[in-house]
């Protein structure tokens, strides 16, 4: 929780005050064994508590675990705080903590001129130095002079610190991020009170463990008060934020928490039918925790058991969901289009990586939004969601529940990786405010087989949902196509023409609210339209734009089937569209052919989220006109290289 700010806080004792920052980003690196998850998001917890403004972003490996010290097992976590509303976790640290040489070369790209590195210098070995590929040690040439470097024995001087604990060295070792973590601490005015509780209560078990970390935690924190190597420290005023009781939240804890909160607004169990996959697995992991509110959780033996289980629980008069990713969401398929001809309700999650097939189960992408709307056989509409942060994964899951209850369809909630695992504050809702949501389930009746469950509300198209055991209420379930009215198996050809037509109205009569547009001024020429974590980057490259005095007009959807009534009028009003995806171009393809808009595609397929100086450079060239070319020189340039390689550069 976000609370008054604690007077306890470390103040430097090199003398002088505390240097005042608006902002840093601050960048955890090492090898995945090192604990960079942990540090981070304890670094995170206790600039939540303090009141900052924050945005993270992990990074992690997609090996359980790569070879020590090597390029592909680094893992790090990227964290923004600021004392004012901030959208991302930032483009680039301005502080970068490398625990081996394997961090510092990873990303030492990423960081500008002038950024501070903080180097881990015992593992500054020949060994560890030859398996990234240094001729030299970069700790003894120039190349590192364009930044401001902090020599730091992390290794030798957490084992120093943990020896009165009686732990062995490699446990020793293991508490040096934590001595990390008191160094960052210091620097940046944290309270140490709240880690140290943490420690206690996480190695609880292992009082000897926990005892080695917070004698690491504190010996890196007196490491930055004694050393004249940090002579300044820094204070991050907390933000101004909404009044109201603040916590910090990843994606998936968010919409963990709003499926929960969907139960409990509609008054019917929550059942997940699910399989663990990369990364939606941490949602089955937090709702296991809620069994108390009626959650049931059902770690099935695949994909597609999952959803049969979920739709089957729908069925039964529960709110059913499923969990997964691209992958999965190609094996539910068929799943999928039973629930749309058996009109039940059904949440389908799918927190979006990298792709085809395996692909990048630890990178984020946009790639799945063709697969929500049309991977199915026949005419099978579903509607679908998009959340475009974090905190907005709880109000997203909510309205996604709503739907699926109130129409009798399938929802599919888009979700990816860069959301997921990103955490930011939210202001927690008060339950006892939220609108209820009415399962509308069919009462009990007379025995006279007059229940017609394909009968229509005339204002909502759905359905009547009349659970199993119903007095009264006996009808047929299944794939096969239903005779309206009666539900009966039909192979009539003017019946399925008809029925086709009334899903397809049903989705498309789904109420949405009109697409809000931020135009300050109301002279922009062009509009960025995104979807998604594409969200924030997009923000604060308006925000950039804006300060130079370029007009530019912003539009997220979080509806993409339907899509928001005033949306064809809102594209037509803007000379130049933009649509920043980091996938191939899908929205964009789905709007110009819906509504005949020469919109632009701006597309990103690196398994990275966008950052918002690189959309700065999309607006300066959609305005100057230089962005079609651009855009079509990627598929150039790939073309280009593949015939380099292949005739060997003739």
């Amino acid at each position: 929780m976000v609370s008054q700010r604690d007077d306890s806080v470390a103040t430097s004792g090199n003398g002088g005050a505390a240097e005042k920052l608006e902002k840093v980003v601050i960048r955890f690196a090492g090898d995945s064994g090192d604990g960079m998850q942990l540090t981070g998001d304890r670094f995170t917890h206790e600039a939540a508590a303090f009141g900052n403004d924050l945005a993270t972003q992990p990074n992690f490996p997609a090996e359980i675990r790569a070879p020590q010290g090597t390029l592909p097992g680094v893992s790090s976590f990227q964290i923004q705080i600021a004392d004012y509303d901030i959208l991302t976790a930032g483009d680039q640290p301005d502080v970068l903590v490398a625990m081996n040489p394997a961090a510092l070369k990873a990303n030492l790209e990423d960081l500008a001129r002038g950024a501070t590195l903080i180097l881990n210098t015992d593992e500054f070995t020949k060994r560890n130095l030859a398996k990234v590929g240094y001729a030299a040690d970069p700790l003894g040439d120039e190349s590192l002079s364009d930044f401001v470097v902090h020599r730091v024995p992390m290794t030798s001087l957490t084992l120093a610190a943990t020896e009165p604990t009686g732990v062995g060295k490699k446990d020793g070792q293991r508490a040096k991020n934590m001595f990390a973590l008191g160094l960052l601490s210091w620097m940046y005015g944290r309270p140490l009170g709240g880690t140290e509780t943490f420690m206690r209560e996480k190695f609880a078990s292992t009082p000897d463990v926990a005892e080695a970390n917070i004698l690491a935690f504190r010996a890196g924190w007196n490491y930055g008060e004694t050393t004249e190597s940090f002579a300044t420290t820094y204070e991050i005023a907390p933000a101004t934020l909404p009044a109201g009781t603040y916590r910090q939240i990843t994606g998936n804890t968010a919409l963990a928490y709003g499926l929960v909160t969907a139960g409990q607004l509609a008054g019917i169990p929550v059942f997940l039918g699910t399989y663990p996959i990369t990364p939606a697995s941490d949602i089955l992991h937090e709702l296991s925790k809620h069994k108390n509110f009626g959650v049931t959780t059902f770690q099935a033996e695949d994909e597609i058991a999952g959803i049969g289980a979920a739709l089957g629980a729908s069925l039964g008069g529960a709110l059913g969901v499923t969990s997964t990713s691209g992958p999965g969401l190609a094996l539910k398929s068929e799943t999928i289009g039973l629930a749309v001809m058996t009109e039940l309700p059904l949440l389908i999650i799918d927190v979006q990586r990298g792709g085809p097939s395996t692909g990048l189960p630890t990178k984020t992408e946009q790639a799945d939004l063709l697969q929500a709307l049309f991977g199915r056989n026949g005419e099978s509409p579903v509607a679908v969601l998009a959340p475009r942060s974090p905190a907005d994964c709880f109000d997203t899951t909510v309205e996604a529940a709503r739907i699926a209850l109130t129409y009798r369809t399938p929802v599919l909630v888009l979700s990816d990786g860069a959301i997921a695992n990103g955490s930011e504050p939210w202001s927690i809702p008060q339950v006892s405010e939220l609108p209820p949501i009415d399962p509308g389930f069919e009462p009990a009746g007379a025995e006279d087989d007059s229940f017609e469950p394909y009968a229509r509300d005339p204002e909502t198209l759905a359905r009547p949902l009349a659970v199993p055991g119903t007095v009264g209420r006996a009808h047929r379930i299944g794939g096969l196509e239903k005779a309206d009215g009666s539900g009966n198996i039909s192979y009539e050809p003017a019946n399925h023409e008809l029925m086709v037509r009334l899903r397809q109205a049903k989705i498309d009569g789904i109420a949405v609210p009109d697409l809000e547009v931020d135009d300050p001024d109301g002279k922009a020429e062009l509009l960025l339209l995104g979807w998604g974590s594409s969200y924030g980057p997009i923000g604060e490259a308006c925000r950039r734009a804006r300060r130079r005095g370029v007009p530019v007009a912003q539009a997220h959807l979080r509806h993409l089937n339907p899509f928001p009534a005033n949306l064809g009028a809102v594209l037509k009003r803007y000379r130049t569209v933009v649509a920043p995806e980091m996938n191939g171009g899908q929205l964009a393809m789905l709007l110009r052919a819906r509504y005949l808009v020469d919109v632009q595609p701006w597309t990103k397929i690196a398994g990275l989220a966008f950052s918002a100086q690189e959309l700065v450079g999309v607006i300066d060239a959609a305005l100057d006109g230089s962005i079609t070319e651009m855009e079509q020189n990627k598929a150039f340039t790939a073309r280009a290289r593949a015939t380099y390689r292949t005739t060997g550069g003739k």
